[in-house]
């Protein structure tokens, strides 16, 4: 990977941003777009190859996809971590925050035990196109089937949400991103958090969207579309800084001679998650998963039918 082009760093940076956070799966665009081009960049961009530049390359565009995340939420997390050491100090979890953090903390232990055992066997098995673009199918129907889901659920209980977006964005910045829907969200159960935490494991293979399958486990426990929304986009910060802290070391034994074009992609990749969480926090107020759940199925079927094309 040591002739990584600025074009390459740049696409794969903008990607892993923006599809980091939209439900459509930021590794499964890893993997699918080298193959997909084909030629220098299916050399250079090569996912399941062990001790890659490019394994490295993603590891810092993860760092500031999360970076990305804090800058958007960065209110938010001062006032959570600020609770975390009011309940470190007097030992008892007493107002929401202080449990919503405990919640965050304790829902992202099983994707991180699982990630760190089962990290090498995902990209050598799965880190492949065929299979990428496979669960990219399947990502988009359960994107469908758990809004369809929602939908019957809805009109069971006699509840229709307004289709017309609020007229102030402060109002649908309020309703996803302030204390109320941290107050909502403090009240789940601790089985019903680390459940929603736990399906973040489904998104360690490419093609399946952690803030998809995040925000449909958190739409099947009961949650509205944007308190759903709004606990992904917590639990996925963590996660992901998490992920890429711990490969740095990699990264820096790894970049050698292609470090600009590392930092381009990284900074085009926390500017995309920055931009694209703005984004999702209004659309996911009132709009629906539909729209990607389509997007997932349409590319996963192009992809494998150009791959067989091709002969990839």
């Amino acid at each position: 990977m040591s002739n990584l082009t600025w074009l390459e760093a740049g696409v794969t940076g903008l990607l892993q941003g923006v599809t980091e956070l939209f439900p459509v799966s930021s590794l499964g665009h890893s993997v699918l777009i080298p193959a997909l081009v084909g030629g220098s960049w299916k050399r250079d961009l090569d996912m399941s190859a062990d001790g890659g530049q490019y394994l490295s390359f993603v590891v810092a565009l993860h760092v500031a996809t999360a970076i990305g995340l804090i800058a958007y939420f960065w209110r938010d997390w001062v006032r959570l971590i600020g609770a975390f050491f009011q309940t470190v100090r007097t030992r008892r979890v007493e107002t929401a925050d202080q449990r919503l953090i405990w919640l965050v903390i304790l829902a992202t232990i099983p994707v991180g035990l699982v990630g760190m055992a089962g990290d090498h066997f995902m990209r050598a098995h799965l880190a492949k196109p065929f299979p990428t673009a496979a669960l990219l199918i399947v990502n988009g129907f359960v994107l469908l089937t758990i809004e369809y889901i929602s939908a019957r659920r809805a009109v069971s209980h006699g509840s229709h949400r307004r289709a017309e977006a609020p007229a102030e964005d402060e109002y649908v910045d309020e309703r996803i991103s302030g204390p109320l829907s941290d107050e909502r969200l403090a009240r789940l159960s601790v089985g019903a958090a680390v459940a929603i935490g736990a399906a973040q494991i489904l998104a360690l293979a490419p093609g399946i969207s952690r803030s998809g399958v995040t925000t449909t486990a958190g739409l099947f426990k009961g949650l509205s579309r944007e308190d759903a929304a709004r606990f992904a986009f917590l639990l996925a910060t963590p996660v992901i800084l998490a992920a890429g802290v711990l490969k740095l070391p990699s990264l820096f034994a790894d970049a050698g001679g292609i470090w600009p074009q590392v930092l381009f992609g990284a900074v085009l990749s926390g500017v995309g998650a920055y931009v694209s969480v703005r984004f999702l926090t209004r659309y996911f107020a009132t709009r629906t998963l539909r729209p990607f759940g389509f997007y997932c199925i349409i590319a996963g079927i192009v992809s494998i039918v150009w791959l067989l094309a091709v002969g990839a």
